[in-house]
């Protein structure tokens, strides 16, 4: 099994979601995400294996302060690869699944 956590250290339900994780036993890939943003690809892959679209993985605040809030589809896929900043999270993909860790119970699902 191959974890992996977009993480922001400095979010509490990020932190929160990755103690879960930790507390089942399992030691996830930790992506420090607004360090090293996922590509393009790499982010429509999370929406889809989230099955989401890209609206409902922004921040609506950090979207509004990098001004790309009124953006769409691949536009906006490609802003938020530019603006990490602006993407929910923490996002834990396991296989070909992916959760928002919002509550970080959401986790429980696919470990």
């Amino acid at each position: 099994m191959m974890v992996r956590i977009y993480h922001n250290p400095r979010c509490s339900k990020s932190r929160q979601t990755l103690a879960l994780i930790e507390e089942k036993g399992i030691t996830p890939d930790v992506i420090l995400y607004l360090d090293t943003p996922p590509s393009p690809q790499e982010m429509s892959e999370l929406i889809e294996m989230l099955g989401m679209q890209p609206e409902d993985i922004l921040r609506k605040k950090e979207a509004r302060e990098e001004g790309i809030a009124d953006l769409r589809g691949d536009d906006l896929i490609e802003a938020l690869c530019a603006h990490p900043r602006a993407l929910e999270r923490p996002i834990v993909v396991n296989d070909h699944k992916a959760v928002l860790g919002r509550p970080p119970e959401n986790v429980l699902d696919i470990l």
